[in-house]
């Protein structure tokens, strides 16, 4: 059976091997955390796709996984994030967008570049499965939107961090809730990346205005 794309993360279906860059694990004990952290979310995800998400257990996923239960909560907090496995890396990508511009790069085609990538991922063949699964699910729901909420904070942060982008502290968390709903919003529509250029055009307009 071919890998699902996970939900909230850069990752492809049938999960092919990473290029090096930050937060890669180097060492053989990184190495190892990461192949098991790796291996609990690809079973978590086959089975709640194969039985449905509110008929497996943690304990269900730990035993097929040949972990401890104490040994998946290492990695993972909670039921829901097993569903969102890649949601650090999510984040990540998006500061990054921020951080990682050249000298005087605009802000606002940096973003829109990191979200186009984004929802190309999110509708890829296998994901449409993995959110059904997610909006016919209150507490996965849930957990996605405190998820963006949270991301939301990191990229206003990041923006607000940056001395070419003189900007009050307000402005900053309004345009980073409008990139994550430009995200949510796309991921719906029937043509996801025409709507990410719809939605950043409005975006690009506040920005200049703020």
């Amino acid at each position: 059976m071919t890998a699902p794309t996970t939900p909230s993360g850069p990752a492809l279906p049938s999960r092919p091997t990473a290029q090096p860059g930050p937060g890669t694990p180097t060492g053989r004990r990184e190495r190892k955390k990461a192949a098991t952290r790796q291996k609990i979310a690809d079973t978590a995800m086959r089975l709640f796709l194969e039985r449905g998400y509110d008929t497996v257990g943690i304990r269900d996923v730990a035993a097929e996984a040949d972990v401890a239960v104490t040994t998946l909560f290492t990695h993972f907090p909670s039921k829901e994030a097993l569903v969102f496995e890649r949601d650090d890396h999510f984040e990540q990508r998006l500061t990054q967008a921020v951080t990682g511009r050249g000298p005087h790069e605009p802000l606002i085609p940096a973003l829109r570049h990191e979200i186009h990538a984004m929802v190309r991922h999110c509708t890829a063949d296998g994901a449409a499965a993995i959110y059904r699964m997610i909006d016919e699910t209150r507490a996965l729901r849930e957990y996605e939107e405190s998820m963006r909420l949270r991301h939301a904070e990191s990229l206003a942060t990041a923006i607000a961090a940056d001395p070419e982008l003189p900007r009050t502290t307000t402005a900053c968390r309004a345009i980073a809730r409008f990139v994550l709903d430009a995200y949510a919003l796309a991921r719906e529509a029937s043509d996801p990346q025409a709507a990410v250029d719809e939605i950043f055009r409005m975006i690009e307009a506040a920005w200049e205005i703020a």
